[in-house]
């Protein structure tokens, strides 16, 4: 379950352009921004970014071949191009898993492997055990399983790691607020005085961003801005409602998709998303093939994880031929 090799880091595929995209309409206000690349008659894959609320980006295509793949990205609600943005209105973990299910349906798409990190993890664990006729594989990075173990490693269990950076984070509230600090975040991102939820935003996001790799940047990791705050909002958003999940919900949930080809990938000194839920989804789906990072963090940008990642997802195009 380790991997202790150290090799060069491989490049992403080249950059494609969407040939298809649109905003689908899933209720509730929410207009979905959805596009389609690579080759049509491809494999289908999901890529489910993280955050949640974080977006898509062009650079998340280049996780996959484009020869081989049929490339789908969706940015979730409220974030990226989605409508409206920063919303919380009807945004929930089970939402989102209607929403993914709404997207394959209308594109066409019989079975596709989900592809997600992160918080795309959790949301792939989630939507697998609630359609696992729907996946033909997942290629889950970063696992994080929304326990109250895992919340509270994020928001205070980390400090023992990065005080400087957990002291900075409570260091922007007042000392009354800092009793319960996501409640007193939430307070403030919601306020509507730029004076007052924008700060809050950036603190937050940068808090997030300098736990995610090896070698944090020192400065400017989340500008100010709206995608900032919508992001900072829907984050805290489910944090304070523990990912609308019940305790232990996504490791129950596996026994509904045993079946389906699976690849954990993890980094051993992941500061957001601590080793241990990624064993513990490997003890609960022994049938999927779970590799620890020895060199890696939270990050798909550093050699170990990257390598990885390309690789399973290779290994899956191989699978996909050879059924079709």
């Amino acid at each position: 379950m380790t991997d202790d090799a150290v090799t060069p880091m491989r490049p992403l595929h080249p950059h494609v352009e969407p040939h298809a995209h649109g905003m689908l309409d899933v209720g509730d206000g929410h207009r979905l921004r959805y596009e389609v690349s690579g080759n049509p008659d491809g494999q289908p894959v999901l890529f489910l970014h993280g955050g949640p609320g974080s977006g898509c980006k062009p650079e998340h295509r280049r996780f996959f071949d484009p020869r081989r793949w049929r490339i789908v990205l969706f940015d979730q609600r409220g974030a990226g191009g989605s409508t409206p943005s920063g919303s919380l209105v009807a945004n929930t973990t089970q939402h989102l898993v209607a929403d993914i299910e709404a997207l394959r349906r209308h594109l066409g798409i019989a079975r596709w492997v989900v592809f997600g990190g992160s918080w795309g993890s959790t949301l792939g664990l989630a939507y697998a055990a609630a359609h696992p006729g729907s996946c033909a594989g997942l290629i889950l990075r970063g696992i994080w399983l929304a326990r109250r173990r895992d919340i509270d490693w994020w928001m205070r269990g980390v400090r023992r790691i990065f005080p400087e950076y957990w002291e900075a984070f409570v260091g922007h509230l007042d000392p009354a607020e800092r009793a319960d600090v996501v409640a007193a975040y939430g307070r403030r991102l919601a306020d509507p005085d730029p004076a007052i939820h924008m700060p809050a935003a950036v603190a937050w996001r940068g808090f997030d961003q300098k736990l995610s790799s090896l070698r944090p940047a020192a400065d400017d990791v989340a500008p100010p801005g709206s995608q900032t705050l919508a992001v900072a909002r829907i984050e805290q958003h489910y944090v304070r409602n523990e990912a609308f999940l019940a305790e232990g919900e996504l490791l129950r949930g596996v026994a509904r998709f045993r079946h389906v080809p699976g690849v954990i990938l993890h980094g051993r000194y992941d500061m957001i998303a601590p080793v241990d839920g990624a064993i513990a989804l490997a003890r609960a789906w022994p049938e999927a093939e779970c590799r620890i990072i020895e060199d890696g963090s939270h990050s798909t940008g550093e050699p170990g994880m990257r390598n990885a990642l390309l690789g399973a997802v290779d290994r899956f195009a191989e699978l996909g031929a050879a059924q079709g």
